[in-house]
């Protein structure tokens, strides 16, 4: 931004070579004469002489690398829901639709790996994004509001950028909680939310990369850590005006600053990372209520929905449970002891939830190519697996030819050696590599194979 400190004759208006005002000057040079009650006392009233850009360089830095990895870590996220079943959310996202491909079964932790960074950056960067944000708070009340055309643009873009990361952050940390207060759907709101922070992201880091290199080079980032309260001192005064007019002692060191932010960013990472991680830390995952252990014994790991929640009555997955497969023109129908009198496969796989909890567990059952070979579909491109549940959003999910066909892609009907508790989908679940926990479906009803002659 154009504009130097506050002008000769003290009334805060600032200045520069031609008066720092683009086309229309008339307009700019108008909004700086009848300037708000209070902006003058706001302005004076931040003092802290260690804003300045060196140290909104270093937290934008941190951004800079953190955030491309939210990005992308979220984007992968949805592709892995399939959108070309329409069972990613939101379904029409029109021309912001990703390229279409089978989201791969291996490596088998890989959505485990990319939701587990996407919530954990994105809780970790918290303090960061707020350092940043103290660090150029006192551009809110700048007068004029902008001085060229181009600035006003500049603006606007930044508005998106705050705007963008402070929705994404709310509602992303109310969806790991469960909490949906804020009346609309998660999934819709965050998926084009996330578009609209993620261009005004791109257009800032075009528009500011130069002033963040320069401005890091400055100062000595070893220098700036050595430095003691006692002898910080505000930075010269800089085009953007980050620098307090007036400043004030220092009550802090910038080292003391940036070890603020960089201590409760790792506070907030030992709180979190145990989600993703089986042992001792997942007791250490007190920000997410779901990601500890629930109990013990092999049953022992996290649940996203119960059997109650679900509504799937105890007489339903009893003695008269039955599995239905379709396809080829063929019914096929299974009771328990039938299905466990066929050929069993064990193998250790993780589950991962969308709110960024994720456990590694061994499971036994069929494999579900040869569900597919005994509904005579032995090469299926698809199937819709139906589960007992008879409400929610993924009470079904349709699983790609590559999923069907992993050796390790299994319809489980044991873990670590014991049945399925009713909680985990006995009397049968889903378990495949590397698929979103889910579409993982819990106490399956029916699977329908579909061939490539059904195309």
């Amino acid at each position: 931004m154009s504009g130097g400190r506050a002008g000769p004759d003290g009334s805060g208006v600032r200045t520069s070579e031609a008066d720092g005002y683009g086309a229309p000057r008339g307009l700019w040079r108008g909004l700086a004469r009848h300037r708000p009650p209070g902006v003058d006392a706001a302005e004076r009233a931040w003092r802290s002489p260690l804003r300045g850009p060196w140290l909104t360089a270093v937290y934008g830095a941190a951004l800079l690398v953190a955030l491309p990895l939210v990005i992308i870590t979220g984007l992968l996220d949805y592709a892995a829901y399939g959108p070309r079943f329409d069972q990613a959310f939101p379904q029409d996202v029109g021309w912001l639709r990703l390229p279409v491909f089978d989201w791969p079964t291996r490596p088998s932790w890989l959505f485990r790996v990319t939701q587990g960074l996407h919530v954990t950056l994105g809780i970790v960067l918290v303090p960061v994004v707020l350092g940043k944000l103290w660090s150029v708070l006192p551009k809110l009340f700048d007068w004029p509001p902008a001085r060229s055309v181009a600035q006003v643009l500049e603006r606007l873009t930044l508005l998106l950028l705050v705007g963008g990361i402070l929705f994404q952050i709310a509602t992303g940390l109310l969806n790991i909680q469960y909490s949906y207060v804020f009346g609309f759907d998660f999934y819709t709101a965050h998926y084009f939310g996330a578009w609209i922070f993620t261009a005004a992201f791109v257009a800032h880091v075009i528009i500011k990369f130069p002033q963040l290199v320069t401005a890091l080079r400055s100062r000595p980032l070893g220098t700036e850590l050595r430095t003691s309260r006692a002898d910080t001192r505000p930075e010269p005064p800089d085009p953007d005006g980050l620098v307090a007019t007036e400043p004030g002692p220092a009550t802090v060191s910038r080292r003391g600053a940036v070890a603020l932010v960089g201590g409760g960013a790792l506070l907030l990472a030992v709180l979190t990372v145990g989600q993703s991680l089986d042992g001792p830390l997942r007791r250490t995952a007190l920000l997410l209520p779901r990601g500890r252990q629930p109990g013990t014994g092999p049953n022992g790991f996290p649940v996203n929905r119960t059997v109650a929640a679900a509504g799937v009555r105890p007489e339903q997955t009893g003695a008269g449970w039955r599995l239905t497969l379709r396809g080829g023109g063929r019914t096929v129908t299974l009771d328990r002891p039938g299905l466990l009198a066929l050929a069993q496969h064990t193998a250790e796989l993780p589950i991962a939830c969308v709110e960024g909890w994720s456990t590694r567990q061994r499971w036994t059952g069929v494999r579900l190519r040869d569900l597919a070979a005994l509904a005579g579909v032995p090469d299926p491109v698809s199937a819709r697996v139906s589960s007992l549940e008879q409400a929610g959003l993924f009470r079904t999910a349709v699983l790609a030819a590559n999923q069907l066909l992993d050796p390790d892609a299994l319809l489980a009907l044991r873990v670590n050696g014991v049945d399925l508790a009713p909680d985990h989908g006995y009397p049968a679940r889903v378990i495949v590599p590397a698929l979103p926990g889910v579409h993982c479906t819990k106490w399956v009803a029916e699977i329908d194979f579909r061939g490539r002659a059904d195309d």
